[in-house]
């Protein structure tokens, strides 16, 4: 009997798929070369000379200095008000070889694809074939891809700290310890208002862990205590929202710039609710706003049961999916916003007076194309985080995509690999040691860890976009 076979043969598939087709057929690489995005390019300086009737001649310039006997040419300036419109050009593959952080953009996003589509297909055959007490591989491939997005986002953060001008650093260190102190506040939190699940989690964790450490003969009261597990959680949580900083900094600035561009009231509409998808992920959790009136709605002086607890778990797994799609799909427009700050540079930079070097300007036009994957990078990250977390709290947590019976409700417990029902007889052979991890590790401890990660990733996006939304809209502007 082959354990993982079918699972096996999955991923050595994709892993070729990789390794030969996703080069040649990247998914990154559509979307910035698809034709959909236009990129300014930064003027010649012999067209600068031009606009500024600065003709080039032949022999010294009266304005040549000469030291040591060196003769040395003074950088040549142009007014600020020049009459200067930059060309646009369609981002092509060739391009891309002078962004930065664009490997790093194409692999999180190549694998990513990668990684769903493996997801989806071994979802598809545990809804085929019964789990048999399977380990679902899928979970190794999502938790490869967070690992890359927390490596990407600290490459990023630590870019920012080597600023030594900016207050980048302050400003990193300051959301940080602002998110742990939120973290914990969060935490002290009643499960009556944000319904995670992590206190029944937690207690369900540490009972099993006696149970286990009892049968092997030691004699412990836990393996951690409550405070030490919630003070571990709060550090992770203000890591999380030191990363997530300067993303959702750069998403209000894109979203206003994105406004300003699309005049469509579609476009408009999805855009503020692209910007607001975080809330609603946020709202979902809180339990006397959202699932008490969705659950039990109120007819005139009485509630009606309108769905069960599952159904409202699956409806909630669903939400998170669509706002994630919504976010994928408004990328460009984003992306646009943002290379459009080159034009926006130049007409700024208009309205001052003075001179500026050829250099200058032509740096100023050329590094909003350069930085162009960072940017993607800090609008993509959030999303896989969130996409592949809710991957993991669906598979882990036991839950399931559709409305079932409580009988078919078991089957899906079992893909996480473990189920509250008795395993049957055919995974006796299954090690001791593992089936003793999976009766410690139960889907109900991931419930509540993974509810609660989703839920923050989603609170710390919003939090630092509505401060980056009102930072834009009214700091810079007085």
């Amino acid at each position: 009997m082959g354990v993982i076979s079918v699972q096996l043969v999955v991923t050595m598939v994709m892993a070729c798929v990789i390794q030969k087709i996703i080069p040649h057929y990247s998914f990154a690489r559509w979307l910035l070369c698809s034709g959909s995005l236009r990129w300014y390019q930064h003027p010649t300086e012999e067209e600068l000379r031009s606009l500024a009737g600065k003709h080039q001649k032949g022999g010294k310039n009266k304005k040549d200095r000469k030291y040591n006997g060196h003769i040395e040419n003074k950088p040549l300036t142009v007014p600020k008000d020049i009459d200067l419109q930059l060309e646009t050009k369609c981002i092509a593959e060739v391009d891309t070889l002078a962004l930065h952080y664009f490997p790093e953009f194409q692999w999180l996003v190549d694998f990513t694809v990668a990684a769903t589509a493996v997801y989806l297909i071994t979802e598809l055959y545990f809804c085929v074939a019964e789990s048999n007490g399977e380990m679902n591989i899928s979970v190794v491939w999502s938790l490869l891809v967070l690992a890359f997005v927390i490596k990407i986002l600290f490459s990023l953060t630590a870019h920012y700290f080597k600023l030594e001008e900016g207050g980048e650093r302050s400003l990193c260190i300051t959301f940080g310890f602002f998110f742990f102190v939120k973290a914990m506040a969060i935490l002290i939190v009643t499960e009556n208002y944000l319904e995670f699940g992590l206190e029944t989690g937690f207690a369900n964790f540490s009972e099993s862990a006696i149970q286990f450490l009892t049968t092997q003969g030691l004699q412990s009261q836990g393996p951690i205590s409550k405070l030490t597990f919630k003070l571990a959680l709060a550090l992770l949580c203000s890591l999380i929202g030191a990363f997530l900083t300067f993303p959702g900094l750069r998403l209000a600035q894109m979203h206003l710039d994105a406004l300003t561009l699309n005049n469509s009231k579609v476009t408009q509409t999805l855009l503020h609710i692209n910007f607001l998808a975080p809330l609603i992920m946020v709202l979902l959790w809180v339990k006397p706003i959202t699932k008490d009136y969705v659950m039990n709605p109120m007819l005139g002086k009485d509630s009606v049961p309108l769905m069960s607890e599952k159904t409202y778990d699956t409806l909630r797994l669903w939400a998170i999916l669509l706002l994630c799609a919504l976010r994928l799909a408004m990328m460009r427009h984003h992306l646009q916003a943002y290379l459009n700050l080159a034009q926006k540079g130049v007409e700024q930079m208009k309205k001052e007076a003075g001179r500026i070097s050829t250099v200058e300007l032509q740096k100023m036009v050329a590094r909003v194309f350069y930085y162009l994957c960072v940017i993607a990078l800090q609008y993509v990250a959030p999303l896989v985080m969130l996409l592949h977390t809710t991957l993991l709290l669906k598979t882990l947590g036991g839950h399931s995509w559709g409305i079932y019976t409580e009988e078919n409700e078991d089957c899906h417990l079992g893909t996480a690999g473990h189920t509250e029902a008795q395993a049957p007889q055919t995974v006796a052979q299954i090690s001791v040691a593992l089936g003793g991890l999976r009766t410690v590790f139960t889907p109900l401890l991931f419930r509540g860890l993974l509810s609660f990660l989703t839920w923050w990733i989603a609170a710390c996006l919003f939090s630092t976009s509505l401060f980056g939304l009102f930072y834009h809209q009214y700091l810079m502007a007085a």
